[in-house]
């Protein structure tokens, strides 16, 4: 039996909250529960929240259910309030003392508005519509909605037995509606097209939505505009002229801006800045264009100023700034806790959601005066008794000069100075994201987990990541697999250089784009990788452009141009045309849903690698109804322990046999200790 098999049963015997053990197991992984959603109420008094509750992957392949908590600040004690179902659109009710949020409770036909009283009770629905609702935001009144519900489309089915799929016509615009939950009077607002951002105005008199043309991904993605209606008439009053991604709309203390987390223009490949505008209309205006860093989160609070929650390079801020972009005040400053969520601010305190090196996403609580949350929650107190690779971010120089590129670096677990080990190099997606420097271990990335069986583990954040401003961001557009994907080598001979990375022992792996470049290291930088696992990647830029279901938003924010108006340049940077070079044993796994990156990605590469390299170590695994990454328990758990198997095989075995394809599960209890 490999000897990390016989190390994940000897783990796996003890219960979770045994004492020390030297690292993590994928099952234990996989049973991570995780804190979201923080709320912090009116009175200030409690913090309801959201827990992430997996299931046994040896079981069922199944999602996470959620449920929901409340937490006493005063007594500090947490109780479970709901968990019935999985449910979503956890809210607060103004000017109340309940909670609401979306579900489909047993016998329902369709999602409708629940409330449950903080004190605890049997959720009530207050509003069904006549189809599923599936966003909604409150008027401050407390009696009011705005929300979201699909058109109704006409029936195009036919009296055969057979139904055929006609691609893209039955995408159904998401249309937004107001109503009063206690009266019943609906009214639909009027705007062609899809709705996706809702805020009412502080006085309850306006609503700003973004609507998209349609209801297609790219659409949803670059096309989203803000309009301001009257909440009565449901007429539009004002359009703001925005472009770009978006995410956020705020409304200011007086209702005469709106602050908008958005893109700086079409091009920003992100909607990381803060954007303000008068709410009568107009182009929003960038208050910090300067700002080395990405805006994660703002919240428009009513002593006048915004809240923000910002990532700084891999580490993350949280502070105030005036809407004219002066003032700007870090009250937590980086290099702490990652945080990673914040409610609106209230009696001085503000309610938060962080994670460390240590520990994935918990509440805690910022009070006034205060530069450091006070943690309140602990999902998973097991993990305190599991010893953890040191953490810690590095930079080091590309080749051509151009930046100092950030890093994070995971030690094995006891690891001995001056000796080098084997190196997972793990990729991001995007490429508009970014590792920070928190808990960085999951199912499809290696980090703790791949430390307590002796690897370094290596998170490059190489050019076109964000968190470091608009011009890192674009800095790889236009040259897709070039400098950025050299930024990643150029990382692994750093720490070779430093005696850290066994140069003969290296690994890549990632999803997405990060599965691009694990395609680009096994085929056009073979020679420089001993093993690859590549997740939902693209092998073929030529094809993924007339398969994805983004082209417009590659076009804009990443290649910008055309791959009709060049497609040698397409083609040689694409994997499938480096394969003459293949000799990196690897995996390659994929949802046999995806749509953003589809399968036959995975397949040409592996058909190419099969046909002209039949001697390279190479595996295809599709993963049934799973889509651009594992969303379920068991397909989770499969993947992890076949990526450690693979790097078991080729970075620390002979890799004499390609590994079975039959997995070795791990035995013991499932679940954590009580909290």
């Amino acid at each position: 039996m490999p000897a990390l098999v016989l190390l994940w049963l000897f783990a796996a015997t003890m219960h979770p909250a045994a004492a020390q053990q030297n690292g993590i197991t994928p099952l234990q992984v996989a049973q991570i529960q995780t804190a979201s959603n923080p709320h912090l109420t009116e009175d200030g008094r409690h913090v309801v929240f959201t827990r992430s509750i997996p299931v046994d992957p040896r079981e069922a392949n199944e999602t996470n259910s959620t449920e929901l908590f409340v937490y006493d600040l005063e007594s500090g004690t947490e109780r479970s309030l709901y968990s019935e179902s999985r449910f979503s659109g956890l809210a607060l009710r103004p000017q109340s003392d309940a909670v609401t949020f979306l579900a489909r409770r047993d016998g329902d036909d369709r999602t409708s508005l629940y409330q449950i009283a903080l004190s605890g009770g049997v959720p009530e629905m207050i509003y069904s519509f006549d189809r599923s609702i599936s966003a909604y935001r409150w008027a401050p009144d407390g009696d009011r909605i705005v929300f979201i519900a699909n058109e109704e489309l006409e029936s195009m089915a036919s009296s055969l037995p057979y139904q055929p799929e006609l691609f893209e016509e039955t995408f159904a615009n998401r249309l937004a509606y107001v109503v009063s939950v206690t009266q019943g009077d609906v009214r639909q607002l009027g705007a062609d097209g899809s709705f996706y951002i809702m805020a009412w105005s502080p006085d309850g008199r306006r609503i700003a939505a973004s609507v998209a043309p349609d209801a297609s991904v790219d659409a949803s993605y670059m096309l989203q505009r803000v309009h301001v209606f009257d909440a009565a008439s449901g007429e539009v009053v004002a359009r703001i002229d925005n472009e770009g991604k978006l995410g956020d709309i705020v409304w200011s203390p007086d209702g005469s801006q709106l602050a908008l987390l958005a893109a700086d223009h079409i091009n920003d490949p992100i909607a990381g800045r803060i954007m303000t505008v008068p709410s009568s209309g107009g182009s929003p205006t960038n208050i910090l264009p300067d700002f080395e860093g990405k805006f994660e989160s703002i919240d428009w609070t009513p002593d006048g100023v915004i809240h923000y929650l910002a990532s700084e390079g891999a580490e993350r801020s949280f502070g105030t700034i005036r809407s004219d972009g002066t003032d700007m005040n870090r009250i937590v400053e980086p290099g702490g806790r990652v945080i990673t969520s914040f409610s609106t601010p209230r009696y001085g305190q503000v309610a938060m959601t962080a994670m460390a090196p240590e520990h994935p996403n918990e509440v805690f609580i910022l009070r006034a005066g205060s530069g450091e949350p006070q943690r309140l929650t602990n999902s998973n107190p097991w993990l305190d008794g599991v010893a953890m690779g040191r953490q810690e971010v590095i930079e080091y120089p590309t080749r051509d000069d151009a930046y100092q590129i950030e890093g994070i670096l995971i030690y094995p677990v006891d690891y001995v100075e001056g000796t080098s080990v084997p190196l997972i190099t793990v990729v991001h997606g995007g490429p508009e994201s970014h590792y920070t420097n928190g808990w960085l271990t999951g199912y499809s990335s290696p980090g703790q987990m791949a430390a307590a069986n002796g690897y370094a583990v290596f998170y490059p954040n190489y050019r076109g990541s964000t968190g470091r401003g608009i011009e890192f961001a674009m800095s790889s557009q236009a040259d897709l697999a070039g400098a950025e994907f050299d930024d990643v080598v150029d990382g692994v001979d750093y720490l070779i250089a430093r005696g850290i990375a066994d140069g003969d022992r290296v690994g890549v792996t990632g999803g997405s784009y990060g599965g691009y470049a694990t395609a680009w290291m096994s085929t056009r930088y073979s020679e420089r990788f001993a093993a690859g696992v590549m997740f939902v990647g693209i092998s073929n830029n030529i094809s993924k452009w007339g398969t994805s279901d983004i082209p417009e938003e590659l076009y804009h924010v990443h290649a910008r141009e055309r791959v009709w108006d060049h497609w040698q340049k397409h083609l040689e940077r694409s994997p499938i045309y480096w394969v003459e070079n293949a000799q990196t044993p690897l995996l390659i796994m994929h949802g046999s849903q995806d749509t953003r990156v589809h399968p036959a990605q995975s397949l040409e590469l592996y058909r190419h690698i099969k046909v002209r390299r039949p001697d390279v170590p190479l595996r295809l695994v599709f993963y049934p109804g799973e889509g651009h990454g594992n969303a379920r328990a068991s397909s989770r758990y499969d993947y992890s322990l076949r990526m450690l198997q693979w790097f078991d095989t080729y970075l620390q075995g002979d890799g004499a046999e390609m590994p079975s394809g039959r997995i070795e599960i791990e035995q013991g209890a499932f679940g954590t200790a009580a909290r």
